[in-house]
Order: C-alpha cells, then structure tokens, then sequence
C-alpha cells in the first residue's frame, strides 16, 4: 500500500502541529504524513578518572551493569531515532526493523509503538497495526491520533464497523480536526468502499460543514461512484471555501481532468505548481494531462511533463500512480529498463492494480523479455476476471463504483483514476 497514498499530517510520536502538503497516493499506498523526528534523550556515562579514590567492587559491578543498560538505552534511542527518519520519508518497510529494535528498550516506548503501527498501516499489514494500537489504547494512551490510525487500519483489514467506532471516538477527541476524517475517507477509497468513504466525509461534514478538504474528498468520491454530476458542484465549492489554495488548485485539475478537459487541467496544475503548491498529486495531474494533451519527446511540454513526474516520484517514492506516470515517459523516450524499473517499484507498492501489468507487459515486450511479458499478461487477465466478478456481486453504489474504472489495457494511465489526495 504509500501510504499517499497515500499514505498520505498522522502524526509519528511526539507532537507535530504543521500539516505537510496533500499528497497522491496509488491504491494500496501511503499514509500522508506530518512528523517530527523523536530525539534521543542524551545519556552520559560517567567514566572512572585515574587517580581517584578506587570504588568497591559490588559499585563497580553496579556501575557496569548500569553503563550497559544506559548503552542499550542509547542504541534503541539510535534506532528510535532512525525508524521515525524513515517513516517521515514514506519508506514504512525500511523503518520497520529499527523500530522493532527500538521496543521494550528506547526511552520514549510510547513513540516507538506508535510509529510501528503507522508503519504497519502503510504497508498493509493491518492486523498488527490493529493488535499494536489496540495495545496502546488498553495502556491508557488514549487520543485522537491512535482512533485515527486504527480506523485505517480497520477499514484496511475489511473490517468497516470496527473503523466508523474509532473513527467516531477520534472525532469525540478532537471534534473540530478534519484530519481523521480525510485519512479514513482515503483509507476507503484504497479498499474502493465508496459508499463508506462518502458516509465517512458527510460525516465529518455535520461537523464541519465548511472544509474545503472534505468538500474535495467528497467530490473525488462521487466522481468514483460514477456521479460526476454531483461532484462538479463540490469541486467548484472547494475553490470558494479556500481560493486560490493547495486544495482548491488540486480540485480545479481534477475537475477539469475528469471533464476531459485537458488543457484546463494543464492550466490549473500550472498555476498551482507555479503558486508553490507543488505536491505529489499536483505534479502528477500536471504531468498526465501533459502527456495527454499529445506532446512528444523533444517538445519543452514533454520535458516539463517529465520534470514534473521525476519531481512527484523524487517527494513521495511510495505513490504508485506518480511510479507508473514516469514510467510512461520513459516508455516513450526508449528508456525500457528505467520504465520497467518503476513499474515494479509500483507492482510491489500496489500489487492488485490492473494499469501496472498493462505497462510491463508492454515494457518487457519491447525489452524482448517474453516470458516475463507473458506472466504480466496473465496477471493483468486474472485481475480483470477479479473486477468482473466483483461488478456483477457488489451491490448499489460499489458496483457503480467498480464498473467506473473499467478493465485495464496498454494505455491505461494511474489518471484513468481519480489520483487521491
């Protein structure tokens, strides 16, 4: 899953109160993310000076055994502090071992728990997430960010009724933050439980009738449930709720985007990237809709599309979609093996997404690598039958929301998809 993803302002322990950026998220990817990094609490070692009075030997053993302990405690807090680093990046599994190194020895337990499950949540091994928070929870660590986390995880785990509860607790919490419904909003649209990520923003909404993110997330739900009517109107409110902002120049792109308006959506990706807006998603739409619009290696549009992309993978390396963009690129300029590079980073980031096996049966096809080419087809076939079978077994709004994305084929691009915030 990046998690955004993606995946994706949650907060690692200790306190960070600036939101970072919207961010893009591929399906199954990262968590978007604020944090500081936790500090290692100094320990000093007091050594024994030449010269002075000699202590008995049970102080002495008392002494070593506490310089070790205080070692120990020094290398967990090391490794605390490496694990946050790395969650602050957006590479979940790289900071899962430190972390795990951290537990049960780092001054701060709290802090390594706690970023763990956020790790656990943006790379999709939900159970432990769930088990480690419920852990806290029971610890009596309560607070708005832990029935945050678990209701991703929850709603990651298929398990939705467990999610709305914490997510409910987390909004008794901190009644005015619209964060926890965002987040779980997203966990939803990457499980592809539209109507639960449509009863989750109006949710929030009661609560805080006038925020330009849920508006956003509200109308990227209804486009999902093919109910593109619906969400002009919330696109368009975006923009009056917070002109000439992150959010709004991110709506106004999409709306135009799914409009099929192309240069409408170059325009208002331009003019967010050149405000200083420039996230992952925004440079994501603004490289598609390039790409879109027809421009051609050696074009200064197709150089600024490549920027862009390069750019949005270089921020968030964990989104999918942004992965399989720039490998589109490099597909058209002839770098096969970079192309296939990132297809895989973006297999392995989101493995059940249809447009990446399309890509690297391409790719692999013209890398002359057959067999390979072959294998992506016959996933890419199996994941197709998956969404067929699942269209004609979903019931009300989540059939209308699959038979939206349609099947995948060679063309397919991440933006044949609403790229999530």
């Amino acid at each position: 899953m990046e998690v955004a993803n993606v995946f994706r302002e949650q907060r690692c322990a200790r306190e960070c109160n600036e939101p970072r950026p919207v961010v893009s998220r591929g399906r199954g990817v990262a968590i978007s993310i604020a944090v500081a990094i936790v500090l290692s609490q100094g320990i000093s070692v007091r050594a024994q000076v030449p010269g002075r009075p000699q202590v008995p030997a049970s102080q002495n053993q008392s002494t070593a055994i506490q310089q070790s302990e205080s070692a120990s405690q020094q290398d967990a807090d090391g490794e605390l502090q490496t694990g946050t680093s790395l969650t602050r990046k957006g590479l979940f599994r790289e900071a899962i071992p430190h972390l795990l190194a951290a537990r049960g020895r780092s001054a701060n337990e709290y802090a390594a728990n706690f970023n763990l499950a956020l790790c656990y949540v943006g790379s999709s091994q939900f159970k432990p997430a769930i088990e480690l928070l419920n852990g806290l929870r029971g610890s009596g660590h309560e607070s708005a960010d832990i029935e945050n986390l678990l209701a991703q995880a929850y709603i990651g785990n298929e398990q939705p009724q467990p999610g709305l509860a914490s997510l409910q607790r987390a909004a008794a919490l901190s009644p005015r933050d619209e964060k926890p419904f965002a987040f779980v909003a997203e966990a939803c649209r990457d499980h592809e439980d539209y109507s639960m990520g449509l009863r989750v923003v109006d949710l929030g909404l009661r609560n805080l009738p006038r925020s330009a993110r849920l508006h956003y997330e509200r109308a990227m739900f209804l486009t999902q449930l093919d109910r593109f009517d619906q969400a002009k109107p919330e696109f368009e409110l975006v923009g009056k709720l917070a002109p000439a902002s992150e959010i709004s120049y991110l709506a106004a792109a999409h709306k135009a985007f799914f409009e099929g308006d192309i240069p409408g959506a170059i325009r208002a990706a331009r003019e967010g990237v050149k405000q200083g807006y420039e996230n992952p998603a925004l440079l994501t739409v603004l490289g598609d809709a390039l790409i879109r619009s027809g421009v051609v290696p050696g074009q200064p549009e197709f150089s600024e599309a490549q920027a862009a992309l390069e750019k949005a993978v270089a921020q968030r390396p964990n989104d999918s979609a942004s992965q399989i963009a720039l490998a589109g690129v490099f597909l058209m300029t002839g770098r096969i093996g970079d192309a296939i590079a990132h297809l895989e980073k973006a297999r392995q980031l989101e493995p059940g997404n249809q447009s990446v096996y399309a890509n690297l049966a391409k790719a692999y096809q013209r890398h002359g690598d057959l067999k390979q080419a072959q294998d992506a087809l016959a996933t890419l076939q199996k994941l197709n039958q998956a969404q067929a079978d699942r269209i004609s077994s979903a019931p009300g709004d989540r059939r209308m929301g699959y038979a939206g994305q349609g099947v995948a084929d060679e063309e397919t691009s991440p933006a044949h998809r609403p790229a999530n915030q």
